[in-house]
């Protein structure tokens, strides 16, 4: 058995990963799906001091509290940004770090060093309607089924910007921990999470492919959950 550990996206929370929970634990494995400080059930703590050390705090104390170790900490999306810190402040208790269509930063890096291309236009979102910190939710996939849309776009909540800003910092050198990436092969025209997958093939990390778009949690669940058990299983 092995034991998951979710890092989810922006916007998001422990509920996108409902489908994924009897998935994983019907191959045997166990599955924790925190949220984020100010997003899903924890909205009501949202403010514009929440920034990505917030949230690499909130998977750490998960960790520490339910006493993990041997984890396999997945990262989805800006989730990539928080498990690699998570990982870098925790390698003893991880033992994989697996990117499902996500940021792979290095040190130094935020998200908006990484979407440059993006970073004008969500900073004029949030100041036109943000309050000057929340981004609203972004669109789900066009392929997303439309009760999927129904059931998870009023659940996505405004994402504090701070989390875009602020730059991983490292603690403890490079990240030298077993690593996985899962590409979604359905991309967007302006693809932004292909770079990682290339890096992952490059630097010899598994590299696996999902018919997906982009949130496979929500739209391939029974795909995602049998790559996540061939690679417990290979990892043991």
């Amino acid at each position: 058995m092995a034991t998951f550990l979710v890092a989810h996206g922006a916007w998001s929370a422990g509920w996108a990963w409902k489908k994924m929970r009897p998935l994983l634990r019907a191959h045997g494995h166990e599955i924790f799906t925190p949220t984020h400080t100010g997003l899903g059930e924890r909205a009501h703590l949202a403010s514009a001091d929440i920034d990505l050390e917030t949230h690499i705090a909130d998977i750490l104390g998960v960790l520490q509290a339910e006493d993990l170790k041997n984890v396999f900490l997945i990262g989805h999306s800006y989730g990539g940004m928080v498990a690699t810190g998570v990982a870098d402040r925790a390698r003893e208790r991880i033992a994989s770090l697996v990117y499902v269509d996500a940021f792979a930063p290095n040190d130094g890096e935020s998200v908006f060093d990484l979407t440059p291309a993006r970073r004008q236009a969500m900073l004029e979102t949030v100041r036109q309607s943000g309050e000057g910190w929340k981004m609203p939710p972004s669109p789900m996939p066009p392929d997303t089924p439309e009760a999927d849309q129904a059931w998870a776009m009023p659940r996505r909540m405004p994402q504090p910007l701070k989390t875009f800003e602020q730059k991983l910092r490292l603690k403890n050198g490079e990240l030298t921990l077993p690593r996985h990436y899962i590409y979604c092969k359905r991309c967007r025209p302006d693809d932004g999470f292909r770079r990682f997958y290339e890096r992952a093939k490059k630097e010899g990390w598994g590299h696996h492919e999902i018919d997906a778009s982009h949130n496979p949690h929500i739209t391939a669940p029974e795909a995602l959950a049998a790559l996540l058990d061939g690679i417990a299983k290979r990892c043991r």
